[in-house]
C-alpha cells in the first residue's frame, strides 16, 4: 500500500543543502501558475511536473485570489458588561465536555455542513491563541491605577473633605483627561496593528458541503476535515484519518477507530509503552509496523525532538508543528484554545511579562512618591513654626499645603504620555510593516547592541539560480539533470526554492525533460535528514529499478566507490563552487543492484539583496553589529560575508559546541566571532544565550518552527516575512517586508520612540522637583504659596501640552540607548532647581519698591502662575534636544496651553484676595486680580530668558563625558570564575540508582560529556 509520491521539503538542519526553505510558502503562495492548481487535476505525477516547467511565469499569481474573509461579528463598544452566553461557556469547556459523539465522525468527502458551522463554535469559540479580550471599561479603570494615580486620588479625595470643590472638580477631570486620552490613542494604535495582522493569518484546506475550500484556520471547528499536506502548518489538534491518495482507507478508519485501536492522545502525556502493549496484535499495530508513515511532523518547538516525527493512521498531530512531507486528510480534535500548545500556553497566562520598561516606570514613580512625602514633611515643620492650623481657621492651612505638594510632586500624565509614545510608535512601525506583539519589545529593540541574522531570504534574497553544473568524466549533463529532478519533490504546490530551482533548470536541458516523459514511476521518496545529509528516491522504468540520490557533496561520495582521481576532482570542484559563494549538491545514482555511479555536482547561487551591503554598514553606525547564522557550509558562508563587507572570522558551530571550548573562553569566542556556519537550532539558542551572558541585548531573526526557543530566548525575537506561524507566535516583532532594511528601520524607529519617553521623564521629575522647591521654601521663608485652585490648573496644562510628545519629530540615537536612570536624576534635579531660582527670582523682584516685573498693576498669584505655567511647558523644548524640528502638533499644544494661562493671568481668574507682603511692592493690587498686558510681556520676555539659560545649561551637561556615560551598563560584563563555574556544572548530571543490598536510593555526580560524545 505504498504510495506512488512522497513530497519533499528540505529539514532545518539541512547544512550544504541549505537553508533557502525560509520562504518556501510564500514563495509557493506567490507563484503558483496555470501549472498548479485545477490543471493538475488527473495529471500523472511526472505529466504534471512537465507540465509546471513548460507553464511556470516568475511573476505569475501575483493577482491571486484575495478574497474577503468573513470577520467574525463584533460587540458594539458601549456593550462592554459582563461576558457573552457563549464566552463563558467558552471559557469552562474541556476536550471532551460537552461534545456530542457524532461530531467527531465526520465523513471526509462530505465534511461538515456550513449551517452547523456556528453551533459548534459557539461551543469552543474561534480556532485561534489569543490574550483574553479586554473588556473596554476594565481597560478604561485601569488607566486609574498604579502609584502615582492612587497619589492623584487621594489628593481629590482631599481636596473634597476640604471642601475645594473647584479643585476636586479640576482633579477628576485631569484623572479622566489622562484615561481617555491613554485609552484612545492605545486603542487607534491598536486597531493598525490588528488590521496588518490579518496579512500573517494562517490558512488551510477544509472539507464542507462536499467541497474543499480554502479558509482562515481561525474559522475552523470541531469535527471539521482538513487536508494537512507539506509545507502546511498544522492548524489545530487533528487525528489523522488516511492518505490523501488513499481515500478508501477511510474505512479501515472508522472500523479501528470503532474498536477503540487509536487510545487517547490528546492528553499529549501517554506511556508510550503501555500504550504499544495495548495495541499490539491488532489490525492497526500491523498497519504501523508494515506500512508507511502519513505524514512527518517537526514538533521541535513542543517536544525538542530536532527530526521530523513520523505520523500513522489515527495518531495525533499538534496545533502550530509543521509538516515536513505527506498528504493526509485529518479530523480536528480541538482548537486551539483546548489543544496541547494551547493548554500549555494557558499555564502561564497570568505570568504578565511588564518587562524593563514597567520596572523603570515604577522606579521613577516610588522615587517621586518619597520625595512628596520628604517635602509634606518639610512644609508641615516649618508651618508649624509659623503656626499655621492644620485644617481650619485660615486660608493656608497644612492640608491645603499637602494637597498642593500631592498635586505637583505626583506626574499623573507619566504612565498616560508613556504608554501613548508606546502605542503611536507601534502604530508607526505596523506601517513601515513591523508588527509589535508586545509594546516592551520597543525600548528593547531600541537597546540591541547585537543583531544574530539568518543568512538566506534576510540577507540574500532567496532566488536561487543553477550555474554551470560540473559533470563527472564519461556521463551525460541531460541524464545527470534527470536523476537530479527525479531526486526532487513533485509537489508544485508547495515546491521549497532548492527543488524548485532544480526541476525549472529542465527548461534548459530538453532531452532531460524528454527521459522523464519515458514512463517513469516513483516508488519510495525520502526527503532530507541531517543524518544522511541527502534525499533519494527509488523510481521504475520498465523492469529497470533506479535509486537517485541528491545532497551534500560528502555524502554523496561516500555513497560510491569511483575511482581517486574522479573522486579528487569532485573534491577540488565542490571546493571550488564554496569559495565563489555557490551552493553546491551532489547527484549519483544506481542501477538495480549495479553500483553507485558518481555523475557530477550542481551549483547554485543566492544573491545577496542590492541593498544588503549598504544596510549592515548602516546597522554598524547604530552601534548593532550583524552575526550570520546559516546553515550553508563554512566556505560558502565566508564567501557571502566578504560580498557584503561582514567580517570573514565566520566558523563551523561545532567549533562552538564541541569544539573542546567551555566557560570564559567560549564566551569569548562568540563575542569576538563574526558569525557561525553550518548551524543548528541548538547554537542559535547557544550563541543568543552567552552574548546575553555578556551584557549583550540581542535581536535574533528567524523563520522555521525551530527557530522559536531562540527568537524566544533573545532580547528582541524577530520572525522575518514568510516565517512559519510557530516562530511568529515566539517573535516579539514580526516583519512583512523581506530583507535587513527593515530592520535598520524598526531600530531608528525604536529608538526614536525612545527618545520621546526619556525626554518627557526628565521633563515631568524637573517639573515636580521645580514646585516642590519653591513652594515649600515659599511657606517656610514668606508664609505664602500658590492658591491650590491654579496649581491643579498648572498641573493640567503641564500633561495638555505633553500628550503631544508621541507625534513629536525626534531623532535617533546614534548608539544603542539604555535609560541611565542615574543621568536622567542628575539633570532633572539640575533643571528642576534651575526652574525654583527662576521663579524665586520673578517672585524676589515684586519685593522691590519698583514692583520689580509687575509695571502698574498686577496680582502676585497670576504672576507667578504665568511665569510657572510658561518656563514649565518651554521646558520640553530643551529636554527633547535640538537635533530635530519639533513637530507642528507638539507646538500647537504648548502654545494653546501658553494663550489660555495668559488670560488667567490678564483677567484674573482664581486669583483669591491680594497677597500681602512685607516689605509691600511698589505695585497695585486689584480686587479683581488682573494683571497689565506690559507686565504680561515682561513675564513672556523673563520666562524666555529663564529657559535659554536651562537650554545652556542643559547643553553643557550633555556634553560632559562623566555624566553622559554615568548609568550605561557594560555591555561585554565578563566574569570568568562564574562562566568557568556554570560551565563546569553543566557537564554533571545526577545519576540515581538503588542500592540492591539496602534497597536505598543512591545518587552520585557523574560526567556527562562520554555520553554526549557517542551520541554525535
Amino acid at each position: 500500500m505504498l504510495s506512488r509520491l512522497h513530497h519533499r521539503k528540505p529539514h532545518e538542519n539541512d547544512v550544504e543543502a541549505g537553508e533557502a526553505h525560509a520562504d518556501s510558502q510564500n514563495n509557493a503562495a506567490g507563484e503558483s501558475s496555470s501549472a498548479s492548481g485545477n490543471d493538475m487535476e488527473g495529471l500523472s505525477e511526472y505529466a504534471a511536473l512537465d507540465r509546471y516547467v513548460s507553464t511556470y511565469r516568475e511573476d505569475a499569481g501575483k493577482g491571486a485570489d484575495e478574497e474577503d474573509d468573513k470577520a467574525p461579528k463584533k460587540r458594539p463598544w458601549w456593550k462592554f458588561w459582563g461576558l457573552s452566553h457563549e464566552d463563558s461557556r467558552r471559557r469552562s469547556l474541556s476536550p471532551g465536555d460537552g461534545i456530542p459523539e457524532d461530531w467527531l465522525n465526520t465523513d471526509i468527502n462530505a465534511g461538515i455542513n456550513t449551517a452547523d458551522v456556528e453551533q459548534r463554535r459557539k461551543l469552543t469559540g474561534w480556532n485561534e491563541l489569543m490574550a483574553e479580550k479586554t473588556n473596554p471599561i476594565a481597560q478604561f479603570i485601569g488607566y486609574f491605577r498604579g502609584p502615582i494615580l492612587y497619589v492623584m486620588e487621594l489628593a481629590a479625595l482631599l481636596a473634597a473633605g476640604l471642601g475645594d470643590w473647584i479643585d476636586f472638580g479640576v482633579i477628576v477631570g485631569i484623572l479622566l483627561l489622562n484615561a481617555f486620552v491613554g485609552f484612545y490613542q492605545e486603542k487607534q494604535a491598536a486597531d493598525v496593528v490588528a488590521s496588518l495582522k490579518g496579512d500573517i493569518a494562517m490558512r488551510c484546506t477544509v472539507v464542507r458541503d462536499g467541497q474543499k475550500t480554502n479558509i482562515l484556520a481561525r474559522e475552523l471547528v470541531l469535527g471539521d476535515i482538513v487536508v494537512i499536506q507539506e509545507g502546511d502548518t498544522v492548524p489545530a489538534d487533528a487525528r489523522l484519518i488516511c492518505d490523501y491518495d488513499h481515500p478508501e482507507d477511510f474505512t479501515i478508519y472508522k472500523r479501528l477507530l470503532a474498536e477503540d485501536k487509536f487510545g487517547h492522545h490528546d492528553s499529549g502525556d501517554e506511556d508510550e509503552k503501555e500504550e504499544e502493549d495495548t495495541r499490539r496484535g491488532s489490525v492497526y499495530y500491523m498497519m504501523k509496523h508494515t506500512n508507511r508513515p502519513l505524514l512527518a511532523v517537526d514538533q521541535s518547538a513542543i517536544t525538542g525532538e530536532s527530526l521530523a516525527v513520523e505520523k500513522y493512521m489515527g495518531d495525533i498531530v499538534y496545533y502550530t508543528t509543521g509538516c515536513k512531507r505527506g498528504k493526509a486528510y485529518a479530523l480536528v480534535t480541538a482548537t486551539a484554545r483546548q489543544s496541547f500548545v494551547g493548554k500549555t500556553a494557558d499555564l502561564v497566562q497570568g505570568a504578565n511579562d511588564q518587562g524593563h520598561f514597567k520596572a523603570v516606570m515604577n522606579n521613577i514613580g516610588t522615587s517621586l512618591l518619597v520625595l512628596v512625602m520628604f517635602w509634606i514633611i518639610a512644609a508641615w515643620i516649618g508651618g508649624f513654626f509659623r503656626h499655621i492650623p492644620v485644617t481650619v481657621g485660615a486660608e493656608q492651612t497644612l492640608f491645603r499645603a499637602a494637597l498642593i505638594l500631592m498635586i505637583i510632586g505626583v506626574p499623573v500624565g507619566l504612565p498616560v504620555v508613556t504608554t501613548t509614545t508606546l502605542a503611536v510608535g507601534a502604530a508607526y512601525l505596523a506601517k513601515q510593516k513591523a508588527i509589535v506583539q508586545k509594546l516592551t519589545a520597543i525600548e528593547s529593540l531600541a537597546g540591541v547592541d547585537i543583531l544574530c541574522s539568518d543568512k538566506t531570504g534576510t540577507l540574500t534574497a532567496n532566488k536561487l539560480s543553477l550555474r554551470d553544473p560540473f559533470v563527472s568524466e564519461g556521463q551525460d549533463v541531460d541524464w545527470m539533470m534527470a536523476v537530479a529532478a527525479l531526486a526532487s519533490s513533485h509537489n508544485v504546490k508547495s515546491l521549497d526554492p532548492i527543488d524548485k530551482v532544480t526541476v525549472l533548470a529542465l527548461k534548459r536541458y530538453p532531452h532531460a525533460r524528454e527521459i522523464l516523459q519515458q514512463g517513469w514511476v516513483t516508488d519510495k521518496f525520502t526527503p532530507f535528514d541531517p543524518v544522511s545529509k541527502r534525499i533519494t528516491a527509488v523510481c521504475r522504468l520498465g523492469d529497470d529499478t533506479f535509486t537517485c540520490a541528491k545532497g551534500a557533496p560528502r555524502a554523496i561520495l561516500k555513497l560510491t566507490e569511483c575511482a581517486e582521481p574522479t573522486a579528487s576532482l569532485y573534491r577540488e570542484k565542490a571546493q571550488e563552487f564554496a569559495r565563489r559563494g555557490f551552493r553546491s549538491l551532489g547527484v549519483a545514482v544506481k542501477k538495480n543492484d549495479e553500483p553507485w555511479v558518481l555523475l557530477g555536482l550542481l551549483s547554485m547561487f543566492d544573491p545577496p539583496r542590492e541593498d544588503t551591503a549598504q544596510t549592515i554598514i548602516e546597522a554598524a553606525q547604530l552601534g548593532v553589529p550583524v552575526k550570520m547564522l546559516t546553515g550553508d557550509a563554512i566556505a560558502i558562508a565566508k564567501e557571502t560575508c566578504k560580498m557584503l563587507s561582514l567580517g570573514t572570522k565566520v566558523y563551523n558551530s561545532e567549533k562552538l559546541i564541541h569544539g573542546g571550548l567551555s566557560g570564559s573562553v567560549q564566551h569569548d569566542f562568540v563575542e569576538r566571532a563574526d558569525g557561525f556556519a553550518e548551524v543548528f537550532p541548538e547554537h542559535k539558542y547557544a550563541v543568543v544565550e552567552m552574548l546575553q551572558q555578556r551584557g549583550h541585548l540581542t535581536a535574533m531573526t528567524g523563520d522555521g518552527v525551530n527557530d522559536a526557543p531562540s527568537l524566544k530566548k533573545a532580547d528582541c525575537g524577530i520572525a522575518v516575512e514568510g516565517s512559519s506561524e510557530a516562530a511568529q507566535a515566539a517573535a516579539d516583532i514580526v516583519f512583512l517586508a523581506p530583507g535587513l532594511s527593515t530592520i535598520v528601520l524598526a531600530i531608528k524607529t525604536s529608538r526614536q520612540i525612545f527618545h520621546r519617553m526619556k525626554s518627557y521623564i526628565q521633563y515631568r521629575i524637573a517639573l515636580c522637583l521645580h514646585l516642590e522647591i519653591y513652594l515649600v521654601l515659599s511657606m517656610i521663608i514668606l508664609n505664602e504659596t500658590i492658591r491650590v485652585e491654579l496649581i491643579v490648573f498648572i498641573a493640567l496644562f503641564a500633561d495638555l501640552a505633553t500628550v503631544a510628545v508621541a507625534y513629536d519629530n525626534a531623532y535617533w540615537d546614534p548608539r544603542p540607548v539604555e535609560w541611565q536612570l542615574p543621568k536622567i536624576w542628575v539633570i532633572s534635579v539640575i533643571l528642576g532647581i534651575l526652574l525654583a531660582i527662576g521663579t524665586w527670582i520673578c517672585r524676589a523682584t515684586m519685593l522691590l519698591h519698583s514692583g520689580g516685573i509687575i509695571q502698574n498693576f498686577g496680582s502676585v498669584q497670576e504672576v507667578l502662575f504665568l511665569e510657572v505655567a510658561l518656563t514649565e511647558n518651554w521646558l520640553i523644548f530643551v529636554t527633547r534636544g535640538g537635533k530635530t524640528w519639533p513637530s507642528w502638533q507638539l507646538v500647537g499644544a504648548i502654545f494653546g496651553v501658553d494663550v489660555l494661562a495668559t488670560l488667567f493671568c490678564i483677567f484674573g481668574w482664581l486669583s483669591g484676595r491680594p497677597v500681602k507682603t512685607s516689605p509691600p511692592g511698589g505695585y497695585d493690587q486689584r480686587d479683581d486680580g488682573w494683571t497689565d498686558v506690559v507686565t504680561v510681556v515682561i513675564i513672556w520676555l523673563f520666562s524666555f530668558g529663564v529657559t535659554v539659560v536651562i537650554a545652556v545649561v542643559y547643553f553643557l551637561l550633555n556634553k560632559w563625558s562623566w555624566l553622559d556615560n554615568l548609568g550605561r551598563k557594560d555591555r561585554s560584563h565578563k566574569d570568568t570564575k562564574l562562566e568557568n563555574v556554570l560551565a563546569s556544572l553543566q557537564k554533571l548530571s545526577v545519576e540515581h540508582e538503588v542500592d540492591s543490598k539496602t534497597g536505598m536510593d543512591r545518587f552520585h555526580l557523574v560526567e556527562k560529556i562520554h555520553e554526549e560524545e557517542e551520541d554525535l
